[in-house]
């Protein structure tokens, strides 16, 4: 059990984990994420800041999720590294890919009002680039997240399967 395990790794891997968690919830993380989007909502805004916004706001939790197993888990200093940049690619594509469903989706299936970005004015992919380069570079993102995968074997299988369904689901 999940649990379990946690109870019983050695606190030099579960505070190094905790420490990650906390970072990637708060101001460096989500939280920055967030006010970021916030403050720039109705506002021109740059690639550069587009991609601070997502990286922070979702990729942030997305990479903590997929190194908290590992960094428990006593993964190699490398292998941390693989999976973070596998982490901040996947968190990117379904950032961008969550864009556009709130274009492109069923309100029934996304959860929310198709729309809802441009009502309130948010900085997004598509308004930043449009439908067709947003879809491709969410694509793109899932692919370089595959490729940091190529070191490892068969068991980053379902890694892989997660890329991969995040631009296949309704895009």
């Amino acid at each position: 059990m999940i649990a379990d395990n946690v109870a019983t790794a050695p606190a030099d891997r579960v505070l190094p984990t905790l420490r990650l968690v906390a970072e990637a919830s708060g101001t460096w993380g989500m939280v920055g994420g967030q006010v970021v989007d916030m403050e720039s909502q109705g506002r021109e805004v740059t690639a550069d800041t587009l991609r601070y916004i997502h990286a922070h706001k979702t990729g942030a939790l997305i990479t903590a999720s997929v190194l908290a197993g590992a960094m428990l888990a006593g993964a190699a200093p490398e292998q941390t590294q693989t999976l973070r940049e596998y982490g901040g690619h996947i968190g990117l594509a379904f950032q961008i890919a969550d864009d556009i469903l709130d274009v492109t989706g069923d309100e029934a299936r996304i959860g929310k009002p198709v729309g809802s970005d441009e009502e309130r004015d948010k900085a997004t992919y598509p308004r930043l680039y449009g439908l067709d380069e947003s879809r491709r570079r969410a694509h793109a993102e899932v692919e370089a997240a595959v490729e940091t995968l190529k070191s490892f074997d068969s068991h980053a299988e379902p890694l892989r399967a997660i890329a991969r369904y995040i631009v296949e689901r309704d895009l």
